[in-house]
């Protein structure tokens, strides 16, 4: 998932500076990215990400379409995985989730989020959320 908020009390808005997403420090503490994991076979691909994202991120919200779909290799098994990727709207943060003690989450712009987040598909996918939720300017 990425999750994401509006700065201005959840009022949609069509200026990039106005949404914020949440990243999450990598398990081996390089890099900051966003929630993602497995889906078991019990359950939607939309329920994984959400359970993924309350897991590792500790918030819970309003998940929408999925964003796409990336294939990206395994860094300790050199597989190839296929990655979903959905946008989560938060309703909720959680003082306490799961995987608090082995990560760090922080909200930041999407400027910043570009920066920092090391794998090229979560970038694409931030750029599929930034298409969907940002209008482009208009002459009036």
């Amino acid at each position: 998932c990425i999750p994401y908020r509006y700065k201005k009390l959840e009022e949609a808005s069509s200026n990039e500076e106005d949404i914020e997403v949440l990243v999450i420090s990598a398990q081996n503490g390089k890099g900051m990215l966003f929630p993602k994991g497995g889906w078991e076979n019990d359950e939607s691909m939309e329920d994984a990400a959400i359970r993924e994202t309350l897991e590792e991120a500790g918030v819970l919200g309003v998940i929408e379409c999925k964003l796409g779909k990336w294939s990206y290799k395994s860094k300790r098994q050199s597989i190839f995985h296929e990655g979903h990727m959905f946008p989560l709207l938060v309703k909720k943060e959680l003082d306490a989730w799961p995987e608090k003690n082995i990560r760090e989450r922080k909200w930041v712009t999407i400027s910043k989020a570009r920066e920092e987040c090391p794998h090229l598909w979560m970038k694409e996918a931030l750029e599929e959320l930034v298409r969907r939720h940002v209008q482009p300017a208009t002459d009036e």
